[in-house]
């Protein structure tokens, strides 16, 4: 039996897709078709943001472990550049004084 993946959507995905349905001349549930979700989900989207206003959409502030790394990695390239650089520094200097 295969297991059925349940997909997520961002906050801004499901704010651009109630903005649409709304300034579009189309039907929603053909706004919703071509975004490839089901018309019921656009609806209670805008649902919320009406009712909610900027508080809709709060999604899960905790921040997947892969970003985090991801992160990570981004602040250590950045160190191994500036260290780099300033080795690139040094042995031009002191090819100058051996010269």
């Amino acid at each position: 039996m295969r297991k059925k993946v349940r997909r997520t959507y961002t906050r801004e995905f499901k704010g651009e897709a109630v903005r649409l349905a709304n300034e579009s001349s189309l039907p929603m549930a053909q706004v919703a078709r071509q975004l490839g979700i089901h018309r019921n989900m656009l609806a209670n989207w805008r649902k919320e943001l009406v009712q909610l206003g900027d508080k809709a959409f709060p999604g899960d502030s905790v921040v997947p472990a892969a970003e985090n790394e991801l992160e990570k990695l981004r602040q250590e390239v950045m160190l191994l550049r500036q260290e780099r650089d300033v080795l690139k520094k040094a042995l031009a200097i002191i090819s100058r004084e051996q010269v």
